[in-house]
């Protein structure tokens, strides 16, 4: 890439990154209350509920053990889940994303979810990547072995230059407070739950 190409594509990750945050906090209003929506529109059918914990589960697991592992601006993590994928915080955000929308069956909190995240987490990925390729000289060849989003099956080897630190770290997990997904994912069922026959009393109430 030339140096005017590169400027181009800097300015063109600047630029998005702008604008995905003026829209980030609208966006979730409006995600938000289509999920409203959504759940006043029709009841949650249990067996659908049912079959997103296989989405969200493993979304929130991934968020949580991802957590573990990352020193952000500190280490270029490349052990644990960075083995398998660049974006492991982002891809289990994915998946528990997916999950309300299996539980809700509904194609329109699908497409909103997925624009969601194509406007937000498109820049902060580019602009991420554009950091730790300027501040870890390991970053490009760790782009060669690991894919940004979609896994590997099997862990990518590391040189003895490029290994990361080891385990998973509960008091990293801890810090970055990652239980707080769990609580909301916790807190969002329970919407699922309850929330639904509290809006057939005030409509019956309202008439």
């Amino acid at each position: 890439m030339t140096e005017p190409e590169s400027r181009q594509h800097l300015d063109w990750i600047a630029r998005w990154q702008r604008v995905a945050r003026r829209i980030r906090v609208p966006l979730g209003f409006v995600t938000a209350g289509l999920y409203l929506f959504e759940l006043a529109r029709r009841a949650p059918r249990p067996a659908a509920v049912a079959w997103s914990l296989a989405l969200v589960l493993p979304g929130l697991w991934l968020r949580g053990y991802a957590a573990g592992y990352v020193k952000k601006n500190r280490e270029l993590t490349m052990s644990g889940p960075y083995a398998y994928t660049r974006n492991p915080l982002y891809l289990g955000s994915m998946l528990t994303a997916a999950g309300f929308a299996v539980a809700l069956l509904s194609w329109p909190m699908a497409l909103m979810l997925a624009a969601g995240f194509a406007a937000i987490y498109v820049p902060v990925i580019a602009s991420e990547e554009r950091f730790l390729s300027a501040t870890f000289p390991g970053f490009d060849a760790y782009c060669r072995r690991v894919p940004r989003l979609i896994p590997r099956l099997t862990s990518a080897s590391q040189t003895d230059d490029q290994a990361g630190s080891g385990a998973f770290s509960l008091a990293l997990y801890l810090g970055h407070r990652e239980y707080n997904a769990g609580m909301g994912a916790a807190l969002l069922y329970l919407s699922l739950l309850f929330l639904r026959p509290v809006f057939s009393v005030l409509v019956h109430a309202l008439r």
